[in-house]
């Protein structure tokens, strides 16, 4: 088949076009990373999915197919994506977060892009994880420090060129959301932040599909996997391959936006030389949440005492 196939399935009218298969949707896929198919139906499949908007089969075989040619990885425990544009948010302090899974003694991979601002990229350095170009440095950052980040620019540079049509489109497309189900080392368990929150059930759904074991999904700050503490988060997802659900509570009654401690850096709280209430909930409760999702039935307790102890782990 070729990609205008793909498209007339999706654009011939009402009462005749209907969504991808899975199957469908991995060889639209397969065709969009050749390279070959025409930029127009390109294009046109990305805006036709977006208007109808994606079902859970479309999702897995995009995601399956995107997955199926990104390069061997290390093994690790947990998926980190993030691809929020970051625009709109302050200080990334889901960074501490994945850094205090990682100190729990699960190997952790961020890959992702985040548009030309470099404030996800500057706090990678201030949270101490490195970042891999290739698959044997992450190998290596994996091994020494337990993380590593890896820019999807050169993690999975086809996939990045359909991300990147953003810009020529002037639309959010459905490979944003195939990016977040990327899991490019086979990790048995994600997690994920969305935006928009119609998408947290779809995620989940897809995840049901490929066959996933554990997934956490909420409508994060940002567009991240970052709770704010002061507010009731709904979350989706999976739990040993089933699906879940559940309310988490209000943590903190300051009522305010994670952006406005910008000028805080995460160095600054790493190190303890500030003090900040606030955003030490939204590391701590973050950070709880994903080792939830790692299996940690003491996950709360288990992200206090991380964070309490991180200082004698950097003198050690």
């Amino acid at each position: 088949m070729t990609l205008s196939d793909h498209v007339r399935t999706l654009g011939r009218g009402p009462g005749r076009s209907r969504s991808l298969t899975r199957d469908e949707a991995r060889d639209a896929m397969r065709l969009m990373l050749s390279g070959q198919a025409a930029p127009e139906a390109v294009g046109a499949l990305l805006m036709l999915l977006r208007m109808k908007g994606e079902t859970a089969d479309e999702i897995a075989g995009l995601a399956e197919e995107a997955t199926a040619a990104a390069p061997a990885l290390p093994p690790v425990d947990l998926d980190w994506p993030s691809y929020a544009a970051g625009r709109t948010r302050g200080q990334p302090w889901f960074l501490l977060s994945a850094r205090l899974v990682a100190d729990a003694g699960h190997r952790v991979l961020l890959h992702g892009w985040n548009g030309p601002h470099g404030k996800l990229r500057d706090g990678l350095a201030e949270a101490g994880i490195g970042i891999a170009t290739r698959p044997d440095a992450a190998a290596r950052l994996l091994d020494r420090d337990r993380i590593a980040y890896m820019p999807l620019e050169h993690l999975h540079p086809d996939l990045f060129r359909l991300l990147a049509l953003r810009e020529a489109l002037g639309l959010r497309s459905c490979v944003n959301t195939v990016c977040r189900m990327l899991n490019p080392a086979g990790a048995p368990a994600s997690v994920q932040g969305v935006f928009h929150p119609s998408y947290r059930l779809l995620q989940s759904d897809a995840a049901a599909r490929l066959g996933w074991d554990a997934l956490s999904v909420i409508k994060g700050g940002g567009g991240e996997f970052e709770r704010n503490p002061a507010k009731e988060i709904a979350a989706f997802g999976l739990r040993a391959g089933r699906a879940w659900d559940g309310t988490l509570a209000a943590t903190n009654d300051e009522t305010r936006r994670l952006s406005d401690s910008a000028a805080l850096s995460l160095t600054d709280l790493w190190q303890g030389r500030h003090t900040a209430g606030f955003e030490t909930d939204v590391i701590l409760e973050t950070a709880a949440l994903a080792l939830d999702t790692l299996g940690d039935g003491n996950a709360a307790a288990r992200a206090r005492t991380l964070w309490q102890s991180r200082a004698a782990r950097r003198a050690a």
